[in-house]
């Protein structure tokens, strides 16, 4: 966990989440938490993550997801060198390197 990031408003913010029990709610707090944009650049990110994952090129992410070079960049340095967050919710999520997006 990177030190910088650990704060009470933070720890707050993902008690928040944790609350949240269905995917409505989800949606709703989002909604009013984050802007249209923000919600679907994190989604974006997600996707990449799971393509990176099944190796794909960074062209097929590009062009499936509309993500930049630098995007899809930064979310592999995250699966490489990251907490492993991305990981944790491909186990709980069922996402394989074999499954397609």
């Amino acid at each position: 966990m990177n030190k910088k990031l650990k704060n009470d408003a933070v720890d707050q913010l993902f008690d928040a989440i944790l609350c949240l029990e269905k995917k409505e709610e989800c949606y709703n707090f989002f909604e009013d938490l984050c802007t249209i944009n923000e919600l679907l650049s994190l989604s974006q990110r997600l996707d990449v993550a799971i393509m990176l994952r099944q190796k794909k090129t960074y062209m097929e992410i590009a062009e499936k997801t509309g993500a930049s070079t630098a995007t899809i960049s930064r979310v592999n340095r995250s699966l490489n060198y990251g907490c492993d967050g991305y990981d944790l919710i491909f186990e709980r999520m069922g996402v394989d390197s074999e499954a397609q997006v």
